[in-house]
């Protein structure tokens, strides 16, 4: 079977899902923009950031934005379950939450 040539990167956000990528890609673009070295990922967290806000019912990311965003969030969703293995109770309890959504952002959006 051949593979396609192109791909699709829009992608359709419900109100929620906006909020919690929109949360992320801010936070991720106060821990990089001090540093000069990624400078091409801030340029994309800024284009994301700029696309969330729009009213826009279908989100037209670029593949390289798509990528850093997947890959970011991959980083989370492995950082945060080895936060909440090696943790007690209410950690555990705080962590739980936004775990689940990353994941299931992560799982029915960006997985392959």
């Amino acid at each position: 079977m051949a593979k396609p040539l192109f791909k699709n990167y829009t992608f359709e956000f419900d109100k929620n899902e906006k909020k919690i990528l929109l949360n992320f890609c801010k936070t991720i673009l106060k821990q990089i923009s001090a540093d000069e070295k990624f400078y091409a990922d801030v340029r994309s967290f800024t284009s994301i950031v700029d696309k969330l806000n729009s009213s826009d019912l279908e989100i037209k990311l670029t593949k390289e934005e798509k990528t850093k965003l997947a890959f970011r969030l991959k980083e989370n969703v492995d950082h945060m379950a080895k936060q909440i293995k090696g943790s007690g109770f209410l950690k555990r309890w705080l962590y739980k939450s936004a775990y689940n959504q990353y994941k299931v952002l992560l799982d029915s959006y960006f997985s392959n």
